[in-house]
């Protein structure tokens, strides 16, 4: 009789490939790593579940990437809805960095420390004041206030570090009495 631990290893062995080519044909032109990371994340979980995988688990491993897929599509749109309130809240922060696709913005958040974008997203995505933001931190509200005023200036500091403003050049207005 196989182990759980090789009956695992043959699903794996088997189907992954048919389960790269089915997450591929959902995701587009999505690069390869993507498709291998959710693959992955399908065989993570059917090992996590290794003891109620069916005999025939090719369907099953298809009815995971699906669900897989589906909370990948919802925080990519969690992500893009964080853009869009800070894009709302602080047009200061990201004049300029408009793009089709805000690559700058994205970024910039991606520079910032873990607790920075955890607590702008508590303040964009859940449209949370500092005193809420307070009690989901534990913290002061003062400190709550402090720490979403800090992760601002950061994420400023990170987008112009990425897409510098335009240098103005400084024009001289020339004339003959101005020239030696």
């Amino acid at each position: 009789m196989m182990s759980s631990d090789e009956a695992f290893a043959d699903t794996y062995r088997i189907h992954h490939a048919a389960v790269c080519r089915y997450v591929a044909r959902r995701l587009g032109s999505a690069p390869d790593n993507e498709v291998h990371d959710i693959a992955s994340e399908v065989f993570a979980t059917a090992w996590r579940r290794r003891a109620v995988v069916p005999p025939e688990p090719l369907p099953w491993l298809y009815g995971v990437a699906r669900r897989v897929l589906a909370n990948e599509r919802r925080a990519a749109e969690r992500r893009r809805r964080l853009v869009d309130r800070l894009f709302t809240q602080a047009p200061d922060l990201v004049a300029g960095a408009v793009d089709a696709d805000r690559p700058v913005i994205l970024d910039a958040l991606d520079r910032l420390s873990p607790a920075d974008r955890e607590v702008l997203a508590l303040a964009a995505w859940e449209a949370l004041g500092p005193a809420d933001i307070a009690v989901v931190l534990r913290c002061s509200r003062s400190a709550a206030s402090m720490r979403l005023h800090r992760a601002r200036v950061r994420l400023r500091e990170a987008m112009s570090e990425l897409d510098p403003p335009p240098r103005t050049a400084v024009h001289h207005d020339l004339t003959p009495e101005s020239i030696p």
